[in-house]
């Protein structure tokens, strides 16, 4: 049985976004290889080789595949979509590093409902903040 691509390329992005910050924690580790088995992908021969470590995924790897998912003009459904599914993975280890709040930050420029916010350090922190605090709100209701 093959899996749905998109849905490779997501479970991908997800371990690419784990080796963002260049070490897998081991909250992050049990996150995806929970998530990649209840999507039927953790025998995928693509996928394999990423989840169990074999190999590293460098920052440009990660941030391919995720143009590689949204294409060149994303919607912003998409842009949420995957922001809420790395911001899952994040935070599954109770911090967020530099590398992580960068890529989520990216992501949130992307979203086309953002083309005329502001950038910079500024937002970054807002945009961590709005994640942290959206992460504690369901942590709370679960």
């Amino acid at each position: 049985m093959t899996a749905n691509p998109s849905l490779k390329n997501l479970i991908k992005i997800l371990i690419g976004a784990a080796w963002i910050d260049g070490k897998i924690q081991p909250e992050e580790r049990e996150y995806l290889h929970r998530i990649a088995k209840e999507k039927g992908v953790d025998e995928d021969p693509e996928i394999q080789p990423l989840l169990y470590e074999f190999r590293a995924v460098k920052p440009e790897e990660c941030y391919g595949w995720v143009q590689e998912y949204l294409g060149d003009r994303p919607s912003s459904e998409a842009c949420q979509q995957l922001i809420e599914a790395i911001s899952g993975l994040v935070y599954s280890d109770g911090s967020i590093a530099t590398e992580e709040a960068t890529l989520l930050n990216k992501l949130q420029l992307l979203d086309p409902i953002n083309e005329t916010s502001e950038t910079g350090p500024g937002a970054i922190l807002q945009s961590v903040r709005k994640l942290y605090q959206h992460w504690v709100s369901t942590l709370n209701n679960s």
